[in-house]
C-alpha cells in the first residue's frame, strides 16, 4: 500500500450496478466520481452485473467484464468472448484472448493478448482447455463493445492488479460514474458506507436495532431526516421494541420539539460537507457562491477571509481540481434534492444572489468543521 488515503468502503452506480466492496482513494475523482479496486470474488460479481446488464440493456451500450480461470501449469489457451448480434451495429461481434498460464506470474498482461475472433482463433479455442493441478490463477478482461468496431487500442483490455493497492482489481475508475453506497439510520439520516456513526442520533451503522413487527398502525417504510421524533420518551420506547422511532405524525410530541421539515437541515449538512471537501485543499475555505441549473449546482467562486481564493473561469483551476470541485456539487446536489419550501434557502443562510441573466444563484458560508472522533 502506498502512502495514499486508502479506505474501505462501497461503491455503486445508481441502482443499475453494486453495492460492491471496494478499496479506493476518496482524493482520486474524475469529475467526482470514485476510482474503486475490487477482490477477485467481487469482480467476479461485478462481472455478472456488467452481462447482466448487456443483455437488458444490450451491448451497443454496456461495458463487460469478464473473469478468465486457469492454473499456473496450465498450458496455453484461447477463450472467445462473444456479444449478442446487434441492429445498430455491425461490428465485431467477438474478440480472442490469448493466455499463456505459465507466464502469469510475472504480470497479467505480458501473459496474455487480446486479437480479433479469427476462424484459427476459434480452432484454437475448441482444441485446448486450461487443465493443469497447479495454483489457480485468473485473467481479467475489459470489453467496451461500442467502441470495438472503431479500432481502438483501448476498446478492450487486459485489468492487471494494482500492486500499489494490495493487487486488487480497478475497474472503471475514471470511466464509469461510480459513487459511494449510503446506509439509511433509523432516524432517516443516510451516510455514505465508511461514515459508520450517525452524528444526528449517534447510532452506528453495524448497531442498527433489528426491526421487528409492530401493530401500533406506524408506517413501517424507511422515511428520511426530519420525519422522526428523537426526542420524545415514547418514541425512544418504540425505537427499542421495533427498531423505528416514530414519525412526528404518529408521536404525540409537542409542538415545539417538531422540527422544519422545509429542506433547511439538508442544505446547512450539504455546506458543511461541501466545505469540508474544499478544505482538504484550503483549510481557511469559508464561503463558496453557486448557481443551480436544471436542479443541479455548479460552484462559481470559493472565498477564504482574505477573498477569492478560485473561479470557475480561472485556466490553471488555482487550489483546486475539477474531481475537488465535482465532489463539493455533488454534496450540494443532494442536499437541494430535500428542498421542499424555498424558504429553506433563507433559514439555511443561503443567500439569493440577483443577477440580469435570471439564473438561480446562491452564496453560501461553510459551518465549522466538525471535531474529530
Amino acid at each position: 500500500m502506498t502512502n495514499r488515503k486508502i479506505i474501505e468502503t462501497r461503491v455503486c452506480i445508481d441502482d443499475d450496478l453494486g453495492p460492491f466492496n471496494c478499496k479506493l482513494d476518496p482524493d482520486n475523482r474524475w469529475n467526482g466520481w470514485l476510482s474503486p479496486y475490487f477482490t477477485l470474488d467481487t469482480t467476479r460479481d461485478l462481472s455478472t452485473q456488467t452481462l447482466r446488464m448487456a443483455d437488458e440493456y444490450g451491448y451497443d451500450c454496456a461495458d463487460t467484464v469478464h473473469v478468465i480461470d486457469g492454473r499456473a501449469d496450465s498450458p496455453d489457451t484461447v477463450h472467445i468472448i462473444e456479444r449478442s448480434p446487434s441492429r445498430y451495429n455491425d461490428g465485431p461481434t467477438a474478440v480472442a484472448v490469448r493466455i499463456r498460464w505459465r507466464g502469469r506470474d510475472h504480470g497479467t498482461a505480458p501473459a496474455a493478448t487480446i486479437t480479433a475472433a479469427t476462424p484459427q482463433a476459434r480452432k484454437a479455442a475448441r482444441r485446448r482447455k486450461a487443465g493443469g493441478r497447479g495454483a489457480h490463477r485468473a485473467v481479467v478482461i475489459h470489453i467496451r463493445w461500442q467502441y470495438l468496431d472503431e479500432g481502438s487500442d483501448t476498446a478492450a483490455s487486459i485489468v492487471q492488479p494494482n500492486p500499489n493497492v494490495e493487487d486488487l482489481y480497478g475497474i472503471g475508475g475514471w470511466e464509469w460514474t461510480w459513487h459511494f453506497a449510503i446506509w439509511w439510520c433509523a432516524c432517516g439520516a443516510n451516510w455514505n458506507w465508511h461514515e459508520t456513526t450517525c452524528t444526528t442520533c449517534d447510532l452506528t451503522r453495524d448497531t442498527q436495532p433489528e426491526k421487528k413487527p409492530c401493530d401500533c398502525g406506524c408506517d413501517p417504510e424507511q422515511g428520511a431526516a426530519g420525519e422522526y421524533d428523537l426526542e420524545s420518551e415514547a418514541s425512544r420506547a418504540h425505537l427499542t421494541s421495533t427498531g423505528r422511532y416514530l414519525r412526528w405524525s404518529e408521536s404525540e410530541a409537542q409542538p415545539e420539539m417538531r422540527p422544519c421539515d422545509c429542506g433547511c437541515k439538508a442544505l446547512k449538512e450539504g455546506a458543511r460537507k461541501a466545505g469540508g471537501i474544499l478544505r482538504e485543499l484550503v483549510p481557511n475555505a469559508t464561503a463558496a457562491a453557486l448557481i443551480v441549473e436544471d436542479g443541479h449546482p455548479r460552484l462559481i467562486s470559493v472565498a477564504t477571509d482574505g477573498g477569492i481564493v478560485w473561479t470557475d473561469d480561472d485556466q490553471d483551476r488555482g487550489p483546486f481540481d475539477y474531481e475537488r470541485i465535482g465532489g463539493a456539487d455533488a454534496a450540494l446536489h443532494q442536499a437541494l434534492r430535500a428542498v421542499t419550501d424555498p424558504e429553506a434557502f433563507w433559514e439555511a443562510g443561503w443567500i439569493p444572489l440577483e443577477n440580469d441573466q435570471g439564473i438561480k444563484a446562491y452564496a453560501i458560508k461553510f459551518p465549522p468543521p466538525l471535531p474529530k472522533q
